[in-house]
């Protein structure tokens, strides 16, 4: 169940990015006839239902950047395995956003800290389950409801159907539409209302609108989706609006904003609970848009149609990923250390187990080493931090049934400079391979035996990148031999 929740939850957050840039061309496109923004939504739709797509070098995500899985194409936000070291929580592609999902844990280790988070999406699959439970019975209630009053009505001719009890018309069915009109619409408001129900059923905005309350359904949590689905059905009256005014001429749109006015002001009887009711969503902005309607020229039209080809391509694709050589710049590695995320978890207290994980996660391990644990001692100085590493068969760093303890060294003093109140770092490597009797080395840096190495406090080169990159290259050119800090200690 968690599995798909997070699928579902990665494509919602695709989803929301295209429907921003769907609701700002939308604005921009405020003048244009509005079947091209009621097309935009395609792309909305498209991205709530698949969670694979193409490439192109004109996708709107390029602006993220987000993770995708090349082999299925599938952009993921959320990892499905949630690992406190190797992946943050939530990447949503802004930094600042996801810097803030990946410190609002509470402090505790790594390890505790990923089952809290795994246990809080359980909890959220199973809230996510019964809210579409929940609105699936409620949509299927109201629908039989609708079902169960048109019985009684009067067919006029065709398709076409009179009620006494109903205050607007409105289209019912999914196989075979019928079009519902109270009694006493007078015969030119009938003309503008048929027509305004034909062109819905024409275009099939019966199967439409419910397809895409689906949809909502599905991603009911998400509010951005919410404001799609209103915007859609907003853009679907009044393109359906503007078709009429096309077809019977600039003339009616007095005479047809009244009838909408009127049919609107008239609810007082039998809620229709249909999607696809004439004068029960948007009158205003309906009104409004209907006497400010201009229809296109043809080249117009052309123009319209290019732009939005364009934008769907955008709005559908997937960037395409970065290079190996330009994704290892754009995360500032350097020498295998990650000086971007220094500088977002960089910390004044070793206690915020968050940034401490961000900075291990940071730093380059040993081929063959893993970290499993990290715990940090803030009871009562000296303050440390004590990283917990497995040997697998592949570590190249036993050198002589030894430690060779140089990354380590490293590391430690990355860490010392960039966690302000720690006194010391050690390391516990655990050997798992069986050739050394399950062994357990600890190697210990102390803040006063580093301070007194480089001659200064290292705490200053965290003050940014270059000054990180700096003490990068201090460290390569300084072994721990020489400098006989820290030592090798096998415990039994």
């Amino acid at each position: 169940m968690t599995k798909l929740f997070l699928f579902i939850v990665n494509m919602s957050i695709t989803a929301s990015y295209v429907a921003l840039a769907v609701i700002i061309i939308r604005l921009l496109l405020k003048r244009a006839p509005k079947i091209f923004s009621y097309l935009l939504w395609l792309v909305v739709a498209i991205r709530l239902l698949l969670p694979i797509s193409f490439t192109s070098n004109l996708s709107i995500l390029r602006l993220l950047q987000p993770k995708i899985t090349t082999d299925t194409g599938y952009i993921e936000f959320i990892p499905q395995e949630i690992d406190m070291f190797k992946n943050p929580i939530l990447d949503v592609g802004i930094s600042q956003v996801s810097r803030f999902f990946s410190t609002s844990f509470p402090a505790a280790t790594p390890m505790a800290s990923t089952d809290l988070v795994k246990l809080m999406l359980w909890m959220g699959s199973i809230v996510w389950i019964l809210g579409v439970i929940y609105l699936l019975l409620h949509s299927i209630i109201s629908y039989l409801k609708v079902r169960a009053n048109v019985r009684f009505a009067t067919l006029v001719k065709d398709n076409i159907f009179e009620m006494d009890y109903i205050s607007t018309p409105f289209v019912s069915g999914f196989f075979k539409p019928k079009i519902y009109i109270p009694i006493g619409i007078n015969e030119r408001e009938f003309s503008y209302i048929l027509l305004h129900e034909q062109t819905h059923i024409r275009r099939r905005d019966y199967l439409i609108k419910p397809f895409a309350f689906i949809l909502l359904i599905i991603h009911w949590f998400n509010p951005l989706i919410w404001l799609s689905y209103a915007l859609m059905s907003k853009d679907m009256e009044m393109s359906c609006d503007e078709h009429v005014i096309d077809k019977m001429g600039n003339h009616i749109k007095g005479s047809y904003s009244t009838a909408l006015l009127s049919l609107s002001i008239n609810r007082n009887m039998f809620s229709t609970g249909s999607p696809l009711a004439f004068g029960e969503s948007h009158v205003k902005a309906r009104i409004k848009n209907i006497l400010s309607y201009r229809q296109p020229s043809s080249w117009m039209v052309v123009g319209y149609m290019f732009v939005i080809a364009v934008l769907v391509i955008g709005c559908t694709a997937n960037p395409k990923p970065l290079p190996q050589s330009l994704q290892q710049t754009s995360q500032s590695s350097y020498f295998g250390y990650n000086v971007e995320k220094f500088m977002d978890n960089k910390t004044l207290y070793v206690g915020n187990h968050t940034k401490v994980g961000g900075l291990v996660s940071g730093m380059p391990s040993p081929t063959g080493f893993e970290v499993t644990m990290l715990e940090l001692q803030t009871k009562a100085q000296p303050y440390g931090a004590i990283i917990h590493y497995m040997i697998s068969d592949d570590a190249d760093t036993i050198i002589d049934e030894t430690i060779d303890s140089e990354a380590f060294y490293r590391n430690s003093i990355m860490l010392l400079s960039l966690i302000d109140n720690v006194d010391y770092i050690t390391f516990l490597i655990m050997e798992n391979t069986g050739q050394y009797d399950g062994a357990t080395y600890s190697i210990t840096v102390k803040r006063d035996q580093v301070d007194k190495m480089f001659g200064e406090d290292v705490r200053h080169y965290a003050s940014d990148e270059t000054s990180m990159r700096q003490l990068i290259d201090r460290l390569y050119n300084v072994t721990a031999t020489d400098s006989n800090i820290g030592e090798i200690t096998e415990i039994i």
